[in-house]
């Protein structure tokens, strides 16, 4: 377990805190009782470290199937390990150096994987302990690796080169044999140029002293390991790609460059016995069929009751342009072309023996896709795939934002599961899933976990993410919302970005009430009811907003009066553009006489009704519209509550809040107007942009062709119009800031607005990029036949506190500092008659009364870019302030609820996250965890409750850490475990005939050949070993456990058992040898008793 080294800050000391605090515990006059307070968590509560890491393996480049214990290794080109066992089993591991892994080999069953990487060194790991760890390692230095071959049960692994050159290795001891087979001893004279690199290694099935060697350029060497030379060569024009044996060592099959096969008698290297080209056209005047492309892989399985398996990947004819890619499986005189999605890496046969020399009996292929892993099913007709088990589809669409939630309602993940197995695809294989090894953890978390995910096609997925596992719930569609054009050419000219028009930007989701509100590129806002029963929408409800530039840039009289009334009466509804339902309007409609879009939204919503099967259902869509030739601005900021009914989301132009019960909308202005006659800032007139935005920011597709300014923008980082990837000096931050003032959060909430407010009242709090806090008092209806009549009322507050840096999160604790959960209103059936429906219950807590010693008896936290202080409500007194850095900025921030109290978590983009307690703000935890490498991460990474915390690592995986010491103390037992005991197959049987007459399989001692009393030393200049922490007797004395240490009790008694066994027949032996001898002896005396001596 790597544990980082921790600077834990003492508590009340913040001067050894990185990030320094001007005024870490600035107490106002008149809040000294705030010291009364008693903070539970202490610096001792937090331990930073990864959990586990979710998705397909990023960039894969290697794979490889331990068959006994039924484990899959998968390798990628930065170095990473990816271990797969049943599902819920698996495991990270990953290369320091960070080179590509070019090939793995498993020491079958013994609980060990040899891995070997591009940087010409190899590894040995041992998989017996849930974090496995490397044992040795060896780096050549002399010569490039290609190629490795481990027989069955062999300790010695045979190393080939890129000079053509065969090393041998000892995986016990990682040392190199003395005994070296050199490229122009096996060829001899059978070449006159250098045969190239080393492409294949394997060993006769039936003799293993008999090593295959095939060369890049076609020449394929059987060689002696006794003899130490060469006993056959075989020879083609064509370069080999892969070589693979008959069960019976009579046979092999090579793989070619121009998409042939030939097979080959081990005895007749004249000719090939067979030469097939399978994509190839056969002209009918009996000439070579036309070259195709390469054939990568081979692989070559005999059946005991039917004909053979030949299964192959390439091979394709080059007239098949834009085909997709191929595994070609031949079976008998049937051959069936499986088309993938993505480019196939690798793949391997999976086999009933793990031994090379019987029948083979394959039962399924795993093909390693470069997105995608998929196995076939070889025993049920036409070749269906396993239902994969595994999280693989995180990157099905490029995620666009993420959003983690931990402790949320049990129910909710039932509903959830309930509802999503309807969408599974049929015609899955009915077997059980092949790859089924390890075991699972024993410990687990006390609360359930989940993790929804936005993608780029506009698809949003609900994961179960409990007990460290991750499980696909529920996958809902956002873009059936909208007409789809046909063709690049129908494409609307009112899109505001080029590719990806539905892509996801921002989410909110309230867990109780399950009312889901998603925010879009192209400044749509869509909100979601979740129903158990199925409706027909005749029309989608459509709500269109027209925001205006900063400071009535845009004369347009219509929607300047309506605004006026909008912002004007608080207490009274108004709609500037409610009409309900309505469909879109077309652009000739409401184009203006100079030609500029005016009034059109940006996406066309569907006409035709639109079935929603139970689940989320479109309860409303709002979208900005141009105004006046000008495009919507993207939006920065939303969020949705259910107490209330309503939904807010801001932008650079200003913020809006709609009711999404009455449909209408109750507030419409702009950034300025917020403030009214307070303004702190001198705003200039300032136009949107002009240009179509593309969303390239949000994928990880086209990060090269977007400028860096577009790649910056973050949908789920608050401060999205700030550009991260440039140097962020505070001169540069504000000159970027004062430019544009964008509304960063929201917050929800009942508060005390004013000292003679006895009770609390709705509210939403408001945050800017330039770091105010205003808040928007909120009259709601009180009962629910009120609510659906009579209009919210709206009156403004003005400003609360100002911090420095943009806003990132507000919450609110009582006057014991624990923090006040979000209003809320419980999930109810919304498709039910009105006779049958449950009332909603609106959870809302309300405050204790001040006292008037203290009048306040409510806190404000907000946290911004720079720094993160308390106020003190009503009052609002500021009675804590933290600068929380000086030289960078946060990303990320989130008021989380630990099991022991409650605090501030921030994630800086100079890669240090930390935790400050509440309400004092004292520094927790400060840890130089991760540099920002890239706005992925700042787009996804969250915090959550209990101390757990995610971002997407790669375009396809998800690494969640924790913060907590309790989960890391945990964490052991909570992994799942890769290693179980399992007894080896037995040896197939020789039969009496072949053990009669020397038949079967031929073993050898290859510690007589390789050990160093017979091959030497090899050259200490050649590699260069590194030790690990233990040899393989260590290694298999790792496995931890009651399993482990029974396990290793049975199988040293085995081992007993089974010498005692080899005693007991030598000494039989032995005996009836001296009983032969005593015969003989007294035939003799017998014979020779009456004769003289002269006659013997």
């Amino acid at each position: 377990m790597k544990k980082f080294n921790i600077r834990k800050v003492l508590d009340g000391l913040t001067a050894a805190s990185s990030s320094s605090s001007a005024a870490a515990a600035s107490l106002q006059s008149g809040n000294r009782e705030n010291d009364l307070i008693q903070e539970t968590l202490q610096s001792e509560h937090f331990q930073l470290c990864k959990t586990v890491r979710h998705g397909f393996p990023y960039q894969p480049s290697s794979m490889a199937f331990d068959p006994v214990q039924k484990i899959l290794a998968i390798g990628t080109q930065s170095g990473a390990l990816r271990l797969f066992g049943r599902a819920g089993v698996e495991c990270f591991c990953q290369h320091e150096s960070g080179s590509a892994v070019i090939q793995l080999e498993f020491l079958v069953n013994e609980g060990a994987l040899v891995s070997a990487l591009a940087d010409d060194s190899i590894h040995l790991w041992n998989l017996r302990q849930k974090l496995p760890a490397i044992l040795h390692s060896l780096k050549f230095n002399r010569e490039r690796i290609t190629f490795c071959h481990l027989p069955f049960q062999s300790k010695w692994l045979y190393v080939g080169t890129e000079r053509g050159n065969i090393h041998i290795v000892n995986v016990e001891s990682f040392t190199l044999s003395g005994y070296v087979i050199m490229w122009n001893k096996a060829i001899e004279l059978s070449s006159k140029t250098h045969p190239g690199p080393v492409v294949h290694i394997s060993d006769n099935p039936m003799d293993e002293g008999k090593l295959l060697i095939g060369f890049e350029c076609g020449i394929v060497v059987l060689w002696d390991l006794k003899s130490k030379k060469a006993d056959y060569r075989y020879s083609y024009d064509e370069a080999i790609h892969s070589v693979a044996w008959h069960h019976e060592g009579k046979q092999f099959v090579c793989s070619h460059s121009d998409g042939t096969l030939t097979t080959w008698n081990i005895r007749a290297p004249a000719k090939p016995a067979q030469i097939i080209t399978p994509h190839g056209k056969q002209p009918k005047d009996g000439k070579k069929p036309e070259p195709c492309k390469p054939i990568l892989k081979v692989e070559y399985k005999t059946t005991r009751a039917g004909d053979p398996f030949m299964i192959l990947c390439g091979g394709l004819s080059y007239d098949t342009v834009g085909r997709r890619p191929c595994l070609t499986v031949m079976h008998g005189k049937s051959t069936a072309v499986l088309e993938m999605d993505y480019p196939i890496v690798d793949f391997l046969t999976l086999c009933e023996t793990p031994y090379p020399n019987d029948f083979q009996e394959p039962y399924a292929v795993v093909v390693l896709l470069e997105k995608d892993l998929v196995l076939i099913d070889l025993a049920q007709i036409g070749y269906p795939i396993f239902e994969n088990p595994y999280p693989l589809s995180i990157h099905e669409s490029p995620v666009t934002c993420c959003e983690y939630f931990a402790d949320c309602p049990a129910e909710v993940i039932p509903a959830l599961y309930s509802e999503g197995s309807r969408q599974k695809r049929q015609g899955f294989s009915k077997k059980e899933w092949p790859i089924s090894g390890g075991n699972w953890g024993q410990g687990t978390l006390s609360f359930s976990e989940m993790i929804i995910t936005g993608h780029a096609d506009g698809s949003i997925k609900f994961w179960d993410a409990s007990a460290l596992m991750l499980q696909v719930l529920y996958k809902l569609k956002t873009a059936k919302v909208f007409e789809k054009p046909r063709s690049k050419e129908e494409k609307s000219s009112t899109e505001i970005v080029d590719e990806d028009p539905f892509a996801i930007q921002i989410l909110s989701w309230c867990p109780e009430s399950r009312v889901l509100c998603v925010a879009g590129v192209s400044a749509h806002v869509i909100v979601y009811r979740f129903s158990k029963q199925e409706v027909t929408t005749e029309v989608v409800q459509l709500l269109e907003v027209r925001m205006q530039c900063e400071l009535n840039e845009v004369e347009s009289p219509e929607c300047g009066g309506e605004q006026a009334s909008a912002v004007s009466t608080p207490g009274t509804s108004s709609s500037p553009q409610t009409s309900l339902p309505q469909s879109h309007p077309s652009s000739s409609s409401n184009n203006s006489s100079d030609g500029l879009r005016d009034n059109v939204p940006c996406l066309k919503v569907r006409s035709s009704p639109l079935k929603q099967s139970p689940g989320y259902q479109v309860e409303l869509l709002i979208q900005l519209v141009w105004v006046s030739g000008e495009p919507p601005q993207q939006i920065t900021s939303l969020t949705v509550n259910s107490a209330y009914g309503l939904v807010a989301f801001g932008s650079g132009n200003g913020l809006a809040v709609v009711d999404y019960l009455q449909k209408t909308l109750l507030v419409n202005v702009s950034n300025a107007e917020l403030y009214g006659s307070t303004d702190p800032h001198h705003r200039q007139p300032h136009s949107p942009r002009k240009t179509r935005q593309p969303s390239a920011g949000l994928c990880d597709g086209n990060d090269a062709s977007a400028t860096p300014e577009e790649r910056c923008k973050s949908p789920t980082s608050d401060a999205r119009d700030n550009s991260f990837s440039r140097s962020r000096s505070s001169s540069v931050a504000s000159i970027d800031r004062e430019s544009r003032e964008v509304i960063s959060s929201f917050y929800f909430c009942d508060w005390l607005s004013k000292k003679s407010e006895t009770v609390a009242v709705p509210s939403l709090w408001v945050g800017t990029s330039l770091g105010s806090m205003l808040a928007i008092a909120l009259t709601v209806p009180s009962t629910p036949e009120q609510r659906m009549q009579q209009p919210v009322g709206v009156s403004f507050c003005g400003p609360v506190v100002r911090l420095k840096g943009g806003i990132l999160r507000m919450a609110q604790l009582d006057a014991s500092g624990i923090l006040l959960p979000h209003v809320y209103e419980s999930w109810y059936e919304p498709n039910a008659p009105e006779e049958e429906r449950e009332q909603p219950r609106r959870h809302r807590l309300t405050s204790p009364p001040s006292s008037q010693e203290n009048p306040d008896c409510q806190y404000a936290v907000v946290c911004s870019e720079k720094q993160a202080k308390v106020v003190a409500l009503p009052s609002q007194n500021c009675v804590y302030e933290h600068n929380i850095t000086e030289t960078s900025f946060v990303l990320r921030a989130d008021v989380v609820t630990m099991t022991t109290g409650v605090a501030i978590a921030c994630f800086c983009a100079n890669g240090h996250i930390m935790t400050l307690s509440l309400p004092s703000l004292r520094p927790l935890l400060d840890v130089n965890y991760l540099p920002l490498t890239d706005m992925r991460i700042a787009r996804t990474f969250c915090f959550s409750n209990q101390g757990q915390a995610l971002y997407l690592t790669s375009p396809t995986e998800i690494q969640r850490i924790t913060y907590s010491q309790e989960t890391y103390d945990n964490l052991q037992e909570m992994l799942g475990e890769l290693f179980t005991p399992v007894e080896t197959p037995e040896a197939p049987n020789r039969g009496f005939f072949k053990g009669l007459f020397g038949g079967g399989a031929q073993s050898l001692d290859r510690e007589d050949l390789f050990g160093e009393v017979a091959a030497g030393k090899a050259s200490r200049s050649l590699a260069q070993h590194i030790p690990g922490p233990g040899g393989m007797e260590g290694m298999k004395g790792a496995a931890s456990g009651v399993v482990g240490e029974l396990a290793r009790a049975r199988i040293a008694l085995d081992e007993r058992g089974q010498k005692l066994g080899e005693l007991e027949e030598r000494t039989a032996a032995m005996m009836a040898s001296a009983d032969s001898f005593s015969k003989h002896a007294h035939d003799i005396m017998l014979k020779c008793k009456d004769k003289k001596w002269y006659q013997l």
